[in-house]
């Protein structure tokens, strides 16, 4: 089969992925009068006196905005809010599928950081949380930042800390796998974009020593460098703290674990030949990683883990943004926080018993059933614990 031409056969049967339907029934002048006018008075007038209210007699409750500006669509790059739509509906498609989370594409048309904040803030009033997707870098850190502080429902950007929060639930069990432990590791992270710099921070919140390697297309990037983003120079005075330079070859030399969110074949067989004992490789650039699995393997690299379907140890956000927005709407959180982020990647980790552990299965498979409410209930219990919880 060929997947594009079908995909696009179908979006045009389909004519959209997502529809509305109504969670009452008009079918006389009572029900109007209920659900409408004059009934539906009441209810106004009780959220006007406590907008609180709002999450009980309307759907905010369990309703998510999923935001794009169109300009780091999913591998096509910067085609436009329109021509991102169809990816914003899909990502709605797998939160009411994978968390039971209803959600709304909203594509702006604009790429200016105030007026994308600005048009966020005021429609969160009718949603009970927000997704970022596929809003480009260094954009999306100050969007998502600023978004936090102004708002009173949570924030999450997935292509930074969805795609973190999975590889390091990956690393966890990969870890188990190779006898190694996190302080003890040299990290090499192929791509100093959005999802680089998340991974880098969650690594550290888990316990990373500084022996973490951020490379771009000019090579490893450190402190001082001049060209760096506000969030790369961030990064960089908590990593490489010997101010290392060179490429990535040079950066993987002896290296424990490799990830890469950056483009595809950057990585050859004697890169991974000259990494550490034991390694860990994650090139999660799709379609095509950095490296093949059979390669990797092949080079001497101990477990081998990619976005892709096709290969064991698929690195997937569905493991985690539809679980995250779960247990967050479940307690009326009104942020998503590190503790959170950290106890979603354990959730899912956990999910794999030692028994089951093995170099082609360190992570759960996406259509586990386990993973949603795992990952809800973990996530939840952490907005309790860390004071962001409101029910």
């Amino acid at each position: 089969m060929d997947t594009q031409k079908e995909s696009l056969r179908l979006h045009k049967e389909w004519g959209g992925k997502i529809e509305v339907n109504t969670r009452v029934p008009v079918r006389n002048s009572q029900d109007l009068s209920l659900a409408y006018t004059p009934g539906v008075a009441a209810p106004c007038l009780a959220i006007q006196e406590n907008p609180d209210l709002s999450y009980e007699l309307t759907r905010r409750h369990n309703l998510v905005a999923v935001i794009t500006d169109g300009s780091a669509v999913l591998g096509l790059g910067d085609i436009g809010p329109e021509a991102g739509m169809p990816v914003m509906e899909g990502k709605c498609c797998l939160f009411k599928a994978f968390g039971d989370v209803d959600a709304f594409p909203l594509c702006i048309r604009s790429k200016d950081v105030d007026e994308i904040i600005r048009t966020v803030a005021l429609l969160a009033g009718s949603f009970g949380g927000i997704n970022l997707e596929d809003i480009a870098a260094p954009r999306c850190f100050e969007i998502e930042q600023r978004l936090t502080e102004i708002c009173d429902i949570p924030i999450f950007h997935d292509d930074q800390h969805g795609t973190a929060i999975v590889a390091g639930a990956a690393l966890i069990n990969a870890l188990k796998v190779v006898g190694k432990e996190i302080g003890d590791l040299k990290i090499v992270i192929s791509g100093a974009g959005a999802a680089g710099i998340a991974i880098a921070r969650h690594l550290l919140h888990m316990g990373a020593g500084p022996r973490m390697y951020l490379t771009n297309r000019k090579g490893i990037i450190r402190a001082g460098q001049e060209g760096l983003s506000p969030a790369q120079a961030e990064i960089c005075e908590l990593t490489n703290l010997e101010r290392a330079g060179g490429n990535l070859k040079d950066a993987m030399a002896g290296a424990d674990v490799f990830l890469g969110v950056s483009g595809p074949g950057l990585v050859s067989g004697d890169m991974v030949k000259a990494m550490a004992k034991g390694a860990i490789l994650f090139p999660m650039a799709n379609p095509t990683p950095e490296i093949f699995p059979e390669e990797a393997l092949a080079s001497g690299a101990k477990v081998v883990g990619t976005g892709r379907s096709d290969f064991d140890n698929q690195i997937n956000n569905v493991l985690a943004f539809p679980g995250i927005f779960r247990g967050a709407l479940d307690v009326r959180a009104s942020r998503i926080n590190e503790p959170m982020h950290m106890a979603a990647s354990h959730a899912i980790a956990s999910l794999v018993s030692p028994e089951e552990l093995s170099p082609e299965y360190i992570i759960p498979h996406a259509f586990d059933k386990r993973v949603g409410p795992a990952v809800a209930k973990a996530v939840a219990q952490a907005a309790r614990d860390s004071g962001v919880a409101r029910k």
